[in-house]
């Protein structure tokens, strides 16, 4: 970690705001400025400040976050990646340098109108919830993302500890004791839905707007979706390895039955026939046992690499800049 951006960690909170705006950045130059603006804009009592995270963004992103911080109207930190590790990573590091008292987390996109940033916190704040997630009576993503959100959630069902029906959103609100429960986590594939729900179960929902996509397309791919599906799955329950269990159970009393028909037809003189059916069942025998090995695959070649500390999130540097504030901690590397 940057020796500026440790020393800044190391600080006090007596002078921190009562709220943090966490936004991980992606391909969001088009966008990032106005949701600086319109966030600099707002009323929130005890103050708020804004800490952007370029997640390796591609595009100029990385110019108009500097920019912004010669122009915000709060204290705005930047934190600049080394490279791209994923949202869920972009966020730890946000949360991380995260000052208030609560923190909110929302995409660079617009789609979440930033007037509603003030009704969320003040919804956690005053009914003592430790998290507030957002639901929307419609979703303004495309129909393939929208089924994919709703996949997601029905895995989170099974899979996580939560209420059932809780709509898991990246636009959520968090109060100080979740934050520096979650930050404590090191691993190199953070789902930050699960490690709430390892910290609270004292959850909440607010239904707010849900606007369309101001500028470009998003930046989630069916691979990228997959690639949280695992997260989920496979970092934060252990029902994977279980069905994989029941499988194995359930294929094997098929075989045993299997066997029996074979033996009392044998029996009743009947010539045992039947190649396809062989070939059919050999093939779905060798189908589940090579799921089985993927899914046990997959849980040793994360502890492998969580053993090997495979870094979460590399931080380039680290700059805050508007208000009262301006402050640059630049390093060429440093572990989030």
């Amino acid at each position: 970690m940057p020796s500026g951006s440790a020393q800044r960690l190391a600080d006090p909170l007596h002078d921190a705001p009562a709220l943090s705006v966490v936004v991980p950045v992606y391909n969001g130059a088009a966008t990032v400025g106005a949701l600086v603006a319109a966030l600099g804009a707002l009323e929130v009592p005890g103050g708020l400040e804004i800490v952007l995270v370029n997640d390796g963004s591609p595009d100029t992103s990385g110019d108009v976050c500097r920019a912004l911080l010669h122009t915000s109207a709060v204290p705005l930190t930047y934190v600049e990646h080394a490279r791209n590790y994923g949202e869920h990573n972009a966020v730890m590091t946000g949360l991380r340098h995260a000052r208030g008292a609560f923190v909110i987390t929302m995409d660079d996109d617009l789609q979440n109108p930033p007037e509603e940033v003030v009704r969320l916190f003040l919804h956690t704040r005053d009914r003592g919830y430790d998290v507030v997630y957002t639901r929307y009576a419609e979703k303004k993503h495309e129909g393939w993302r929208n089924l994919g959100s709703r996949f997601a959630n029905r895995v989170a069902d099974m899979l996580l500890d939560k209420p059932r029906g809780l709509y898991l959103s990246s636009f959520r609100c968090m109060s100080r004791l979740v934050v520096d429960g979650i930050t404590r986590y090191e691993g190199p594939y953070p789902y930050v839905d699960g490690l709430i729900m390892q910290v609270t179960q004292r959850l909440g929902s607010l239904e707010v707007m849900h606007l369309p996509r101001a500028e470009g397309v998003s930046n989630y791919t069916i691979r990228r979706l997959v690639r949280l599906w695992l997260n989920l799955a496979v970092n934060f329950s252990l029902l994977p390895l279980r069905l994989a269990v029941f499988a194995g159970v359930a294929m094997g009393a098929l075989g045993a039955i299997g066997a029996l028909v074979v033996v009392l037809s044998a029996l009743a003189g009947e010539q045992p026939q039947g190649w396809a059916s062989t070939m059919v069942v050999i093939l779905l025998l060798s189908g589940v046992q090579f799921v089985i090995l993927g899914i046990l695959g997959e849980y040793l070649g994360r502890t492998f690499l969580t053993g090997n500390r495979k870094p979460q999130g590399i931080v380039r540097a680290v700059a805050e800049g508007g208000g009262r504030r301006a402050a640059a901690h630049p390093s060429s590397e440093g572990a989030a």
